[in-house]
């Protein structure tokens, strides 16, 4: 399939100018020769397209202006001033419609190469995981990171590396959340490692994935993965309003949104996450939420 925005690429401008001229000369001679059969001046959208990706709106206004005269003058039908400013504002319309696509698509081309030289030359490791919980993009200190013996991820489990992110795909209709935690890793090698994890859930159509900055904790606990003694929160059992309000939170609600879900007071949500904190022995919602997924995650 043809790659029609390469048309529109800086290094073509002269050719592409050219050929647009060209075309609208031969466009004209056609006319003319034909003038007492039928119109082609439908075929005058075709060089203004061309040239709208080159030119600023005043010369594209000018082109479309042109175009619509050499149709009028080379027509089949007797000159109308009426008819000519219909044709300019459509040549003219066209053009600028074009011009201003072209644009949008070099800007979103702009902005996705600056954002992948970013994330490249980020020092943090930096991944996403699709709907099936493989790996999808990983940058380069992702790769040092967890796989540094054969330096590739992108299409292996994030639960062989990271087992908890996997656990936060969500296929439910849910708001996007943004949460950390501090988890155990694996690498490639076997080796076991802390990881700080700042993961946010988001939707690609219908598609649940995730985004992910990981950093190596410089302080490793020798505590087993998943035992309360790695974090120092033990898991105390919860009543059933304080797993309500701590399931909104997960989920990214603020306090007013999860008081209107349980049809309870901006009060009472706030005394439950007191009591929630009193009990997990954090001082953060963050806090909150990364206990939440370690160790209340099969209650939520």
């Amino acid at each position: 399939m043809i790659d029609l925005q390469r048309i529109w690429q800086p290094g073509n401008r002269v050719r592409v100018l050219a050929v647009s001229g060209l075309l609208m000369l031969g466009i004209a001679l056609l006319d003319w020769w034909t003038k007492s059969y039928i119109s082609l001046g439908f075929l005058y959208l075709f060089p203004v397209m061309l040239a709208a990706g080159f030119l600023n709106r005043w010369a594209i206004a000018t082109l479309g202006a042109t175009c619509a005269l050499l149709v009028e003058r080379f027509g089949a039908l007797d000159s109308s001033f009426t008819r000519f400013s219909l044709e300019a504002l459509a040549l003219i319309g066209c053009g600028l419609f074009v011009a201003e696509l072209i644009l949008n698509r070099r800007i979103s081309a702009e902005a996705q190469e600056k954002l992948h030289a970013l994330v490249e030359t980020s020092p943090a490791a930096i991944v996403t995981v699709d709907e099936h919980g493989s790996i999808e993009v990983a940058n380069r200190a992702a790769m040092e990171l967890m796989a540094p013996r054969d330096g590739n991820l992108r299409g292996a489990p994030i639960a062989a590396f990271l087992p908890e992110l996997h656990h936060a795909l969500r296929w439910e209709e849910a708001p996007q959340f943004r949460a950390s935690m501090q988890c155990f890793g694996h690498r490639g090698t076997g080796e076991a490692f802390t990881a700080e994890v700042w993961f946010s859930t988001y939707k690609e159509g219908q598609r649940p994935k995730v985004a992910a900055i990981i950093v190596e904790h410089s302080e490793e606990s020798t505590a087993e993965p998943g035992s309360a003694a790695a974090d120092g929160h033990a898991r105390t059992a919860l009543n059933a309003r304080e797993l309500e309000v701590l399931r909104l939170l997960v989920q990214g609600l603020a306090n007013k949104e999860i008081a209107v879900r349980l049809a309870i007071s901006g009060g009472a949500v706030k005394s439950t996450l007191q009591q929630l904190f009193g009990k997990t022995g954090v001082r953060s919602r963050s806090q909150l939420v990364r206990v939440a997924l370690e160790h209340y995650r099969n209650l939520l």
